[in-house]
């Protein structure tokens, strides 16, 4: 007996077509429509069916149907619901997960939809009695648990129900007391304060006073006190909770029942595997705090409503009065369930239904008929994912070689090799700042050495950076989007270059494969547009060949090309693309799929049979978010319903898993000991696969750090970058947005966006990218800087201790007279200093080129162009603050009484192994020669007036560069 929408009541007709949360209440065995004002307000004697609906990233529909009891409904109620459900779950298509939840033990996906809380009022239409509207306000004291999803209930409004465990809420006609216990955590306090926010704006039309009440303070605290007075004074707390409900029995095991016409047998086995569950029957399992009714595929609405209306007997029994209750259809089962089972094949879940115009192709096509161009099929650029990352910015890329990096030259930067590990450093303008990653790459043949040379040097670039860039570990074959768009064109070498791999090959006698360019080798061509197109060296062979690819064959002194039939005009460009790239200036001889010259075979060895089909890759799925408890090596996670960007809490690790990709999320106030643990942490969520959706271990993993999120990270939430740059626990946060009606307290100033030039933040699309490249090892050079200014630059950003802790000393002449001087050298050994000084004066006196001479950078010819125009006022200023800077030099070398000795600038250093004696410490640049001082500080007119003022004004008074 099929059941279909027709069968349904008149009010759940029509239910499930769209995404949302539709909710009826059971009236008289009824079900009503509650409307969407009302949603989240239950009473205790009624019933309800809440039914959510969610829209998947490949447009199917997914139904997740709850049904709530409240403690006062009655139970021929909760019978009558518990069928109804099965009948929407049936006119839906028999695919929903169905829920049992009873008030005060929800499950916390239900709890989810309803966020911060739930509070039922008393009342209830199915139990006879009407709801309670009171006229005045009553002081009611609250109870919350939960540091993800907030389970609230009243108590009694007694002294002696307060204990140091938990979190309090007491609400009083004007004003609303949090009293936090002083064993609680710092999550549950900021959940709490959610809680406190929705009954402010429910019950006191947002017109009250808060208060945060800390457990051990005394009457002294006026807010204390006058908290305690609505006690009857201040008591000491008991040490323990008195009564504590959330207390369940262990569970015995898990039992597994088949249930024929409403009656339940046990099913006697030594292990709990699938093949104990037949299609055409149903069955419960008693896990002993939850219970699972699953439905074969096979079986009848009859048999479905038996096995549901068994399932409810176990809860009218003493042993299991809060139990949960989940079904599952057979194909559809959740993860919880299938966890239960020793063994449980990964194949049997159904592929997702076809909807529509697919949905009826695929009855023609299992008929035989022929259905190509019924069904629309998008092109393989739209169905690459979005990279959500600027392509313009500034990269740098190192090879690893056991322990040394080497840098790559801009024309090497995007040519990986598969024995070999890479790191890379990419700056680009964000939102509101710069934004970095620092990443590694790890090819299939790459050796453990060079692996962990690689993420030690990787995690040591990230620190150095206090931990901003964003950090990334990718795997060759399963590198993301955003990868790629930062090389733009990458190339995938077989074999490898490092002394670590050569070293391993040639002790496993294993022969070595490394890519020669006079040699024979085969290029797959693939990619979505000129921004994302690799080419990956395979083995040269005619299977290694594919119908839906462009290759690239070179060998014996000529170049190939072959496209496959179904390829398209854009994929034969990528080809001739990356034939530039490859064998550039070369003649090619081009060949189509059928009609291939005996020379091309040869090349690949004869030819064989090869696939036609698309290789296909991974879609992006629904992301789940995870909290994360790491601890003696043992992973423990939670999953976060429905989340947003306020479950990221300051304190926590979360896994945000997106299937193809993972990133984990390292709050600031985690404890530092911890963070070092942060790669292991994404390792071991993979290793352990907890959605069984069978993760490879070489999924790509983000580190992402609060403050310093990337565009690609918050997409999947409605981020507000305001929130991450608050200051405090996640409490102080919160009560900080509470007192200041909604407005963050920001911690610290949005940081500016450098200027890159020829583009703009957001770059447009119709103009050719380009990329600004440097061959220094320490720093990306923006283009138009000269070498010498990016040096002082980055030496600017580099404080020293005392400079961290303390403001800095005023060097400039007049001021440094108050600081007493170093012991005096012997005079016997001084050496001129005329021309250190001089030097230093010369350093700003550097004209701009004239017109008549070919500008070195765009910075140079600004200068030539700003020269020629007539001088504003900004301009008059600029010039009296570089006299300023003259005069300054000219009091300092007046102020000098006799010359000082020179030294070379390693023994300078703070760090010198070496260090000069007998110098003036705040002085050190006094000491040094004349050509090192100006290699050192060299700069233009120009240059000098991009720095910010502060960098100016410093720069004024002395450079520190030690």
């Amino acid at each position: 007996m099929t059941f279909s929408m027709r069968d349904l009541d008149q009010a759940l007709q029509g239910a499930g077509q769209k995404s949302g949360i539709e909710i009826w209440r059971i009236e008289n065995f009824k079900p009503v429509t509650v409307p969407k004002e009302s949603h989240g307000k239950f009473f205790t004697g009624d019933s309800y069916i809440v039914l959510k609906t969610t829209a998947s990233r490949s447009g199917s529909l997914h139904h997740d149907i709850h049904y709530w009891l409240g403690k006062d409904s009655s139970q021929d109620e909760a019978g009558a619901v518990a069928v109804m459900t099965v009948e929407l779950d049936s006119a839906l298509g028999g695919r929903a997960v169905q829920y049992r939840e009873v008030q005060g033990h929800e499950t916390e996906k239900f709890l989810s939809y309803f966020k911060p809380c739930i509070i039922p009022q008393e009342g209830g239409v199915a139990s006879g009695f009407n709801h309670v509207k009171p006229e005045e306000h009553q002081t009611r004291l609250y109870i919350c648990k939960g540091k993800h999803v907030v389970r609230v209930r009243e108590v009694p409004f007694v002294r002696s129900t307060l204990n140091h465990e938990d979190v309090f809420i007491l609400d009083t006609e004007s004003k609303i007391f949090q009293f936090n216990g002083s064993k609680s955590s710092i999550q549950e306090r900021a959940k709490a304060l959610e809680v406190v926010q929705y009954i402010k704006d429910t019950y006191h039309d947002g017109k009250c006073d808060i208060a945060a009440v800390e457990d051990g303070r005394m009457m002294a605290d006026a807010e204390a006190g006058e908290f305690w007075g609505l006690f009857g004074g201040f008591a000491p707390l008991p040490k323990k909770p008195a009564v504590n409900d959330d207390e369940t029995a262990e569970s015995d095991g898990i039992k597994l029942f088949s249930v024929e016409k409403g009656k339940t047998d046990v099913v006697e086995a030594e292990s709990l595997t699938k093949e104990l569950l037949d299609t055409n029957k149903c069955y419960i399992l008693d896990c002993g705090l939850e219970l699972f009714v699953w439905k074969g595929r096979n079986t009848s609405i009859d048999q479905r409503k038996n096995a549901t209306e068994a399932a409810e007997e176990f809860f009218r029994s003493s042993e299991l009065p809060k139990s949960n209750l989940v079904s599952v259809m057979e194909g559809y089962e959740t993860v919880m369930f299938r966890s239960k089972f020793d063994s449980w094949p990964a194949s049997s879940t159904i592929a997702e239904p076809q909807q529509g115009r697919g949905k009826v192709a695929a009855l023609l096509q299992r008929q035989g008929v022929n259905v190509q161009g019924l069904v629309k099929t998008s092109s393989s650029s739209k169905d690459e994912p979005k990279p959500y990352i600027d392509g313009t910015g500034n990269l740098q890329v190192w090879r690893i070689n056991c322990e040394e990096k080497i840098l790559l030259e801009a024309a090497e930067q995007s040519k990986f090799y598969s024995g070999d590990c890479y790191i890379f450093q990419y700056s680009y303008p964000g939102e509101d700042r710069e934004e970095h990653l620092v990443g590694t790459w790890f090819g299939k043949q790459s050796v453990e050495e060079d692996r962990a040379s690689a993420i030690s040097m990787a995690n040591k670039m990230v620190e150095s950076m206090k931990f901003m860039p964003a950090q990334a570990r990718i795997y060759e074959g399963k590198e993301p989007i955003q990868f790629f768009v930062i090389m733009q064109s990458c190339i995938t070498f077989k074999g490898g270059l490092s002394d670590a791999f050569k070293k391993y090959i040639a002790e496993n006698e294993i022969p070595d494969t490394t890519y020669e360019a006079e040699g024979v080798a085969l290029f797959r061509v693939q990619g979505s547009g000129p921004e994302n197109m690799q080419a990956i060296q395979i083995e040269a062979v005619s299977t290694g060949l594919n119908s839906s690819h462009c290759y690239i064959l070179h060998g014996d002194s000529t170049v190939f090309t072959w496209c496959g039939n179904l390829t398209s005009s854009d994929d034969q460009e990528l080809m001739e693309r990356m034939l530039d790239l490859i064998k550039p200036n070369e003649p090619t001889k081009a060949q189509k799929e059928g009609s291939e010259s005996e020379q091309f075979w040869e090349l690949l060895g004869g030819k064989l049979e090869y696939p036609s089909q698309k290789i296909k890759k991974d879609g992006e799925s629904d992301p789940h978010l995870f909290s994360c408890t790491f601890t003696n090596e043992n992973l423990k996670v939670t999953e976060i319903f429905n989340f947003t960007q306020d479950d990221l809490m300051t304190e926590d690790i979360f896994i945000l898993d997106c299937h193809t990709e993972i990133f984990v999320w390292v709050g600031q106030q985690v404890d530092p000991k911890k963070k070092p643990q942060v790669l292991a942490i994404g390792e071991n969520f993979l290793k352990l696969d907890f959605l069984l959706e069978n993760l490879a271990s070489e999924t790509p993993i983000y580190i992402v750090t609060e403050g310093n999120e990337p565009p690609f990270f918050t997409r999947f939430f409605t981020w507000d970058s305001s929130k991450s740059g608050m200051h405090g626990n996640s409490f102080q946060r919160k009560l900080a947005i509470l007192t200041n009606k909604g407005k963050p307290l920001l911690d610290k100033p949005k940081r500016r966006v450098p200027a890159y030039s020829s583009r703009s933040t957001v770059p447009d699309k119709s103009q050719p990218r380009s990329r600004s490249m440097t061959f220094s090892p320490d720093r990306a050079r923006v283009r138009g800087r000269s070498p010498a200014f990016n040096a002082l630059a980055a030496n600017f950003e580099k404080l020293n201790i005392r400079n961290q802790s303390t403001p800095p000393p005023m060097v400039s002449p007049m001021v440094r007279k108050l600081y007493p001087k170093s012991h005096a050298p012997d005079l016997s050994k001084i050496a001129p200093k005329s021309t250190a000084i001089a030097a230093r004066t010369a350093l700003f006196e550097k004209s701009p080129p004239t017109s008549q001479e070919p500008p070195t950078s765009p910075s140079s010819s600004e200068a030539t162009n700003q020269a020629e125009a007539p001088k504003s006022t900004s301009e008059t200023n600029e010039e009296e603050a570089m006299s300023s800077i003259h005069e300054d030099s000219k009091e300092e070398e007046a102020e000098e009484d006799s010359s000082l000795p020179t030294f070379p600038y390693e023994r300078l250093k703070t760090d010198s192994e070496d260090p000069a004696s007998d110098i003036d410490l705040t002085r050190r640049e006094a000491y040094m020669t004349s050509s090192e001082f100006k290699e050192k500080f060299e700069m233009t007119k120009n240059e000098f007036y991009k720095l910010p003022k502060w960098k100016q004004n410093k720069l004024k008074m002395s450079v520190n560069l030690f």
